[in-house]
C-alpha cells in the first residue's frame, strides 16, 4: 500500500514505504544479477583491464581458496547489477523521498533520476579510465628479481569495487547540495565563503578513497570534486530562487486578501 501522496506520514508508514523500496531494489537487482553472471567472463575481463594492462607480462590473478573463485565471480554480477539497476534504484529513493515534497517539487522526478544516474555512471566511468590505470602501475612499480607481485583477484576486486563506487557516490554532491538548498540548510553565499574549506576536505576525501598514495591519484580524483563543487554553487543558487518565487506569490496573495 502506497502512502505517496500524503505528506505526513506516520513512522510505521515511513518504516513500510521504506521496506517496499527495498524490496523492489533488491528485486530489480537480483533479476538483472542472474543475467550479469550469464556474462561473467566478459565482465571478468573489463574489470581486470586496468590491473592486466599494468602487470608485465605471464603475470596472473591466482586465487587461495576452493570457493573464492566462485563467490568472487558473484561479486562480479553483483557490481555490474547494481550499476545496470542504478536508474530504477534512484527513482525509489526518489519515491520514498518524495512525500516530503510539495506538490510543485515533485515535478523533479526525471530530471532527479537522469542527473543521479549520470552523475554516478560518470564517476565510476572516470574513475575506472582515468584514475585506476596511473593508480595500479604505480602499486605493480616495485616488482624486481626479488619482488613479484601474486594477487589474489578477491582483494583486487574489493580494492575496485570500494574506489569506483566511492567515485560514484562522490559524484553526487550536486544533488545533495541541492536538496540541501532546497530545505535551507546552505545557500550558494554559504558555500562561495567556505570554498577554501571545502577544498581542504576534497582533499582529505581524496586521499582516502583513493588506493593510491601517490599524489596524482588523488589530484585526480579532487579536481572533478572541486568543479562539481563549483557547479553546486550554482545549483544552491537556482534551488534558492525556485524557492523564493512561490513564497512571494504566497504573500502577495496574503496582502491582497488582507487588503479586500
Amino acid at each position: 500500500m502506497e502512502n505517496n501522496e500524503d505528506p505526513k506520514m506516520s513512522l510505521t508508514e515511513h518504516l513500510t514505504e521504506l521496506r517496499t523500496r527495498l524490496t523492489r531494489s533488491l528485486i530489480a537487482v537480483a533479476i538483472v544479477f542472474l543475467g550479469c553472471y550469464y556474462f561473467k567472463d566478459k565482465l571478468f575481463d573489463i574489470i581486470t583491464r586496468p590491473l592486466i594492462n599494468a602487470l608485465p607480462e605471464k603475470s596472473y590473478l591466482i586465487y587461495t581458496g576452493l570457493t573464492q573463485a566462485f563467490f568472487t565471480y558473484m561479486k562480479i554480477s553483483f557490481f555490474a547489477a547494481l550499476i545496470l539497476t542504478s536508474p530504477f534504484i534512484f527513482y525509489q529513493i526518489w519515491k520514498f523521498i518524495s512525500p516530503a515534497l510539495m506538490p510543485r517539487e515533485k515535478i523533479y522526478v526525471v530530471p532527479f533520476v537522469l542527473s543521479s544516474t549520470m552523475l554516478f555512471i560518470g564517476g565510476i566511468l572516470f574513475g575506472y579510465f582515468v584514475v585506476l590505470p596511473p593508480a595500479f602501475s604505480f602499486f605493480v612499480s616495485f616488482n624486481n628479481q626479488y619482488l613479484q607481485a601474486m594477487i589474489t583477484f578477491n582483494d583486487y576486486l574489493s580494492l575496485f569495487v570500494k574506489f569506483l563506487l566511492g567515485f560514484g557516490l562522490s559524484f553526487q554532491l550536486p544533488i545533495l547540495i541541492f536538496f540541501l538548498a532546497k530545505l535551507g540548510i546552505v545557500t550558494d553565499r554559504l558555500l562561495s565563503k567556505n570554498r577554501k574549506y571545502a577544498i581542504l576536505m576534497i582533499f582529505v576525501v581524496a586521499a582516502i578513497l583513493t588506493p593510491s598514495p601517490d599524489a596524482l591519484s588523488q589530484i585526480l580524483m579532487a579536481v572533478p570534486l572541486l568543479f562539481l563543487y563549483e557547479v553546486s554553487i550554482f545549483i544552491a543558487k537556482f534551488a534558492a530562487k525556485k524557492k523564493t518565487v512561490p513564497a512571494q506569490q504566497e504573500d502577495l496573495s496574503k496582502q491582497v486578501q488582507n487588503n479586500d
